[in-house]
């Protein structure tokens, strides 16, 4: 193992340096695309979904990982839900990305300011956070709430950050807060063997067969905001059995 370390270093600055060749790509192809599509896609549906499908092609040119999507649901794109899944490694991102259909990401504001993937990023309709600000908080979620409003599915992962061993954290109540005040449905994805994808603060990718089972959507429907912890709970306990059920079976 030792000895494969340095190949990994090398392989993995490899694969960083294909993500960059497909920002740079891509970054014509939203432009255009935005400028020729924009009086029919206000919502910025077409143009995000363009724009997320090098985040899915970038998942395909990684030869560390391997994706499997399970899912029964196959919820209607067009129908908006707040999605909500673990998050144990920035491998979640890439792998949410390969799901079908369009969703609006809530993601660091840090992010946003990297060079053509940030502007990629706003034009796709995601949305900035600033963590530990109030404004922002409630900025971010005006802007998802407005999301949905245009039929369009937002995602969020509730525990906040990353896990940095792969256990299933606390859920944070402002998705499912959305979710009801929003009269939309939560659906929970289980987000299965990402942990190792790319250990937390590494830039060396592992190896990891990873696997994002889509369950049943949770409704919301007669819920007020004052339920929005017990929702938090059930969907969390929902996606950590979900989880248990997968490594059982495995």
């Amino acid at each position: 193992m030792l000895r494969l370390r340095p190949i990994a270093a090398v392989v993995s600055t490899l694969v960083w340096a294909s993500f960059v060749v497909i920002v740079i790509v891509w970054t014509p192809l939203v432009l255009l695309f935005r400028v020729f599509t924009f009086p029919w896609d206000r919502d910025r549906y077409r143009v995000g979904k363009l724009m997320h499908s090098s985040a899915a092609l970038a998942a395909k040119v990684n030869p560390f990982w391997t994706f499997r999507i399970v899912d029964s649901v196959h919820p209607d794109d067009r129908r908006p839900y707040v999605f909500v899944a673990n998050h144990s490694s920035f491998t979640d991102v890439f792998l949410a990305a390969t799901l079908p259909g369009e969703r609006k990401f809530l993601s660091k504001k840090s992010i946003f300011q990297i060079p053509l993937l940030g502007w990629q990023m706003r034009v796709a309709g995601d949305v900035p956070l600033v963590r530990g600000d109030r404004d922002s908080a409630r900025e971010a979620m005006g802007e998802m709430r407005r999301r949905l409003e245009r039929r369009t599915s937002v995602i969020f992962y509730p525990e906040g950050t990353r896990s940095s061993d792969g256990t299933l954290g606390d859920f944070r109540e402002g998705a499912f807060r959305l979710a009801i005040e929003a009269g939309v449905d939560v659906l929970p994805l289980a987000i299965i063997g990402a942990a190792g994808g790319l250990p937390k603060h590494s830039y060396v990718f592992q190896p990891a067969e990873a696997t994002l089972h889509v369950l049943e959507p949770e409704p919301t429907a007669g819920l007020t905001p004052a339920d929005a912890p017990a929702l938090a709970r059930k969907v969390r306990e929902r996606i950590a059995a979900a989880i248990q059920r997968a490594r059982e079976t495995a």
